[in-house]
């Protein structure tokens, strides 16, 4: 770095509560300095190793490449945190110009000759050098990741890959940056007390107080944010809102105008094909699935296509319920993507005898945080300190440290519970800061875990404990599974810590995790009532445990034709027109009239922004595993026995990339998966369909 301090120490001294930045010191025009500064520095480093005189070894190549990069490392965690979870015209100006630099630095880096030359040395000598496992994966990684840099390409190509790579780079900020844009700019302000019919207490709160945000004071705001959307859409009376509010939801991308993304996804899918044809792959899919699980297409619509038959089956069934109840109100309207919640709803409320609205009194968004630590605590004997007054990237963030049972820090853990504008929408977990045991060439001896989940949740107002529902509930719990995976993770080299898996493994802990939400104990501890205090009676709990897997085929329908048309953009070789292949495919499958994709093509960020790119079928692919593994503990009649919690801990939280998945999933349950015990899960198969058996 420059030692003439022209940028703001604090973005890469980091010298707050255990090595925590010290956000108070940052200023978000500080990052284009650093930014100029870190990229100088690391250029500087990789030219020191590719220009090493000494034959290549482990040490000199690996592993100082490994710790290459740490100032870049530092600002580019900042600031992507903050592009995330509290952008603003700054940032976003930066995010813009930054996306691309970013891009052309490491194509620069991944087409060095001299740098690759060493790395395939030591990859074609690997057998004879005596590596560790985990040395032996970190290799293959690196080499990897240059081959599909470029590296073995003409020195033409790699010029004209380097430029495609920095134009896709602009363009999934673009696509990102549309998307919040529309969500920011469309609010439906009610203030008509017959406009609010039906619309619950915690519902109306959230409501005006997203109204207070835009000016309408006293007044209700419907936004597009999921939080307020989703119950809005299966609260509201108002058939005419629903549809008002339902179809600006599903337009978020699509709006014509500057914010439109249907020209920057057909850019996208272009640029990404020549990308696979460019490095010698048929297709994007191919490219992207290359080294995960599934590891071809067919494996990844084989599974896709068996779930969608059992899926459309029993969404089938449940419109036929939501058909008959609109009718029974005298109603003689089809049944549209806009009434579903709302009946759904109504049905579960019958079916079940509850709703909603009796669940959220028990789920406060503040002890379901208490149940995520203490599960946590149960199975890997960790727990979290709340540390009040330290200050982090907004004031709604919350700063816990992670502990184990000898009292050893292990991790710092944030948490950013409450939607606002300046975040995108959605949740997830990113680190500012992954855990390894190398010496750094600042003297820090290893690194500790710093780990941030970020939701979306409704904010209640000033005195009132947020609520949240049952679905909000399972995201703090998924998230908080990703969390553990990077706050676990016991590696030796930065590259395969924690989430540094293949897609399609990486949602394993978290969807894992979500299983113990819904463990009797766990919530008979802690679902307890808002204002009595009283624990969730039993009859109620029954209800909740037997709704489980109501309306899974709405679910999953959603889910699996989002996935569907993913892979088809990614193994066509030209999309001429995305929105009609998503027709295409949709018509093909038979969508239903009545359900929409959970993400339709020009707001779906996880393939265009989100790094899923034929990948979103991963969650799915990790549900298979999920199902298994939990059953693992089923089986021992113990939702926490010691010894499975042992062998979940060291073969899939701790090992991060350090293993194959394959033989890491082995290791902890003996055996790779069948889907069986993922389609009784989701309720969309009996054990006695799947085995012939009537017993």
């Amino acid at each position: 770095m420059s030692s003439s301090h022209d940028f703001n120490p604090a973005l890469v001294t980091w010298d707050g509560l255990h090595g925590l930045p010290r956000f108070d010191a940052l200023n978000d025009g500080d990052f284009a300095a650093a930014f100029e500064a870190a990229l100088a520095a690391h250029e500087r480093e990789i030219d020191e190793i590719a220009g090493n005189g000494d034959a290549p070894t482990f040490d000199n190549t690996v592993v100082a490449l490994e710790i290459a990069g740490d100032a870049l490392s530092r600002v580019s965690s900042l600031f992507w945190n903050k592009a995330g979870a509290h952008t603003n015209d700054v940032i976003q100006a930066l995010e813009r110009e930054i996306s691309p630099k970013m891009s052309r630095h490491y194509s620069k880096i991944g087409m060095n000759a001299a740098l690759f030359a060493r790395i395939d040395t030591l990859w074609e000598g690997r057998e004879s050098l005596g590596l560790t496992l985990e040395q032996t994966r970190v290799l293959e990684r690196h080499w990897k990741g240059f081959v599909k840099s470029g590296a073995k390409l003409e020195k033409a190509e790699q010029e004209k890959l380097a430029a495609i790579n920095e134009k896709l780079a602009g363009l999934g900020t673009q696509f990102g940056q549309n998307v919040l844009a529309d969500e920011k700019a469309w609010a439906l302000v009610l203030s008509d007390s017959a406009e609010l019919e039906g619309l619950p207490e915690f519902l109306r709160d959230a409501m005006a107080a997203a109204a207070r945000e835009r000016g309408e004071e006293g007044k209700y705001a419907v936004t597009l944010s999921r939080s307020i959307i989703e119950p809005f859409l299966t609260f509201s009376e108002r058939r005419d809102l629903r549809e008002q509010a339902f179809k600006a939801w599903v337009a978020r991308g699509e709006n014509a105008g500057e914010t439109d993304n249907r020209a920057v996804i057909k850019e996208t899918l272009a640029l990404r094909h020549q990308v696979a044809t460019l490095l010698g792959y048929g297709n994007f899919a191919e490219l992207k699935l290359d080294n995960t699980m599934a590891k071809t297409a067919d494996a990844v619509n084989g599974l896709l296509r068996a779930v969608w038959a059992r899926a459309v089956k029993r969404a089938g069934e449940e419109e036929i319920d939501i058909a008959a109840l609109i009718a029974e109100e005298g109603r003689n309207h089809e049944v549209m993507p806009w009434d579903w919640r709302h009946y759904a709803e109504k049905i579960r409320a019958r079916k079940f005898d509850f709703s909603e609205t009796e669940l959220k009194p028990y789920l406060q968004l503040e002890k379901i945080i208490e149940a995520c630590f203490d599960v946590a605590g149960r199975l890997f004997g960790i727990r979290a300190v709340e540390k009040k007054g330290v200050a982090a990237y907004h004031p709604d963030v919350r700063v816990f440290e992670i502990r184990d049972r000898e009292d050893k820090l292990v991790a710092l853990f944030l948490g950013d519970y409450f939607a606002r504008s300046s975040k995108r929408s959605g949740a997830w977990m990113s680190s500012l800061q992954s855990q390894h045991r190398l010496e750094l060439k600042n003297g820090r001896h290893g690194e500790l875990p710093i780990i941030y989940n970020v939701c979306n949740f409704a904010k209640p107002a000033e005195g009132k404990p947020a609520l949240l529902s049952l679905d909000d509930a399972r995201t703090l719990f998924h998230e908080f599974g990703h969390a553990l995976h990077g706050m676990l993770s016991n590696v030796t080299y930065p590259s395969v810590a924690g989430t540094g898996v293949s897609r399609d493994f990486v949602e394993l802990p978290s969807q894992l995790y979500e299983h113990w939400l819904t463990v009797p104990d766990i919530l008979k501890r802690y679902a307890v009532h808002v204002e009595t205090g009283e624990p969730m009676p039993q009859a109620l709990l029954d209800k909740v445990l037997a709704a489980r897997t109501f309306n899974a085929g709405f679910n999953t329908v959603e889910f699996t034709s989002s996935a569907l048309v993913d892979m088809a953009f990614h193994t066509r070789t030209a999309v001429e027109d995305p929105m009609a292949v998503q027709g295409e495919v949709l018509a093909e499958i038979g969508m239903p009239k009545s359900i929409v994709m959970r993400h339709a093509t020009p707001h779906f960020q996880h393939i265009f922004s989100g790094g899923y790119s034929a990948g979103y079928y991963s969650y799915m692919w990790s549900e298979v595993l999920d199902a298994d593994a939990f059953a693992a503990f089923e089986e021992t009649g113990d939702a926490f026995n010691g010894e499975m919690a042992r062998k979940l801990k060291e073969n899939i939280y701790s090992v991060g990339g350090s293993v194959d998945p394959e033989d890491a999933y082995k290791a902890f349950r003996g055996k790779l998966p069948s889907p069986d015990a993922m389609l009784v899960k989701k309720g969309l198969s009996t054990f006695e369909e799947l085995t012939g058996s009537d017993a």
